[in-house]
Parts: C-alpha cells; structure tokens; sequence
C-alpha cells in the first residue's frame, strides 16, 4: 500500500488513498466506490473489443488494502456489479475466491444504479446489502451524492476526475477526491471506469492522485 493522506472531515479523521479508497481509521473501515465488477466482461458478451484482466486488478487491489490495514469492514458506495453480464462465470468464480480470502471480513454494499440493473451480488459472497444511505457516525453513506439532513454524505457515482494544466497544451487528467461542505466524492476505484471532470473552487477541497500519491490542488 502506498503512503495515505490524512485529512479532517466532518470532525473526523480520514485516510485518503491514492489506491482510490477512504480508510477510517476510528471505524477501522475501508470505503470504496464504484469497482464495477465484470463491467469488461459485459462490454464483451456484447462483441465490444474491451481489456481483460480488469476483476484480477480490482480485486488484487483490495487484497492490498485490506492486508496492509487493520479493517474491521469495507463498505462499497454502490456500483459493486456494472451490469447483468457481469455475473459471467468467470467473474463470479473470481469473485468466490476472493471472498474466501476474506471470510470473516464483514462487507455491505450500498446498492448504487447500476446494482439495482445488475441484481445484488451473489448471495454466497455473504454480502449484506442495503439501500442508500447507511448512517455511520458524522457520514451517509450513499452512492447518488444528493445532500442529507444533519450528515455529511460520502459517496461515489460522478467518477471524478480534475484536468492539471501544464505549459502549452499539456495536461494531466487524473484521478481525484472532491471534499466539499455538505458532500464528498470518492474516485472510481475499478480499473476499467471512466471520469466525469470537476472543477476546483472555495467551496471544497481537491486531491488528485499522480504517481501513487495523493496531491492537494490550491
């Protein structure tokens, strides 16, 4: 795992992760959003000529994490599974052996909108399964980033990415956390995502990730 970067939200400390996850260290929880689990596969059940491999990268990243911190849960904002296809067999077999790593890890999903087209994941990956939002301390935990009442909501669904503007026409399109008053945004963290772009102003806080570490933008 690379080095996190700590930021204060909510009266909270959170870890940022240039893994594309939050950990909470008070809850021992790790937070990700948006894996998207056999979006590939189902690109290519539909003749579409997309990369393979994306569940081995996803899912070797969160064996990453969860050895490197002491989790007592991951939670998933939604997006676990992209689409009907995704329950390919392969996927699923995969799937199954990386719950089996993990067996006495207790895991929620947040059903987001594409779970809700997927179907819930398989009820062998022992996967609690709940709808937005999961009240845990200070935070909602949804996947749609829509205000709520009294708590600061974390969550995923935009893929947000922050466009860096170098001399010329150079530019870096990365990656980014959006921390803002009353919601925050977590980047996609499946391989095989696209980014939706958010601009930079007083009212939040950007982190991009480059170079496996988490950058402030000022």
């Amino acid at each position: 795992m690379t080095t996190p970067y700590p930021v204060r939200l909510a009266g909270e400390e959170l870890w940022l992760l240039p893994e594309k996850g939050i950990y909470w260290p008070a809850q021992q929880a790790l937070l990700i959003a948006d894996v998207h689990f056999g979006k590939a596969a189902a690109y290519r059940s539909l003749g579409q000529p997309v990369p393979q491999g994306t569940t081995g990268q996803n899912i070797a990243a969160l064996d990453a994490l969860l050895t490197a911190l002491p989790c007592r849960q991951l939670l998933f904002l939604g997006d676990f599974l992209h689409g009907p296809g995704s329950h390919a067999l392969a996927t699923v077999q995969a799937l199954a052996k990386w719950r089996a790593r993990h067996c006495n890890m207790p895991m929620t999903l947040i059903r987001g909108n594409h779970d809700k087209r997927a179907g819930d994941p398989p009820a062998s990956l022992n996967i609690r399964v709940v709808n937005e939002p999961l009240l845990l301390g200070p935070f909602a935990l949804q996947h749609e980033p829509d205000p709520h009442p009294g708590r600061h909501v974390l969550a995923g669904h935009v893929h947000p990415v922050y466009r860096l503007s170098g001399r010329g026409r150079q530019s870096l399109r990365l990656a980014c956390f959006k921390l803002g008053v009353d919601v925050s945004l977590l980047p996609a963290f499946g391989a095989f995502t696209g980014g939706y772009p958010v601009e930079n102003d007083e009212s939040c806080r950007i982190f991009v990730i480059g170079d496996d570490e988490i950058w402030p933008v000022s």
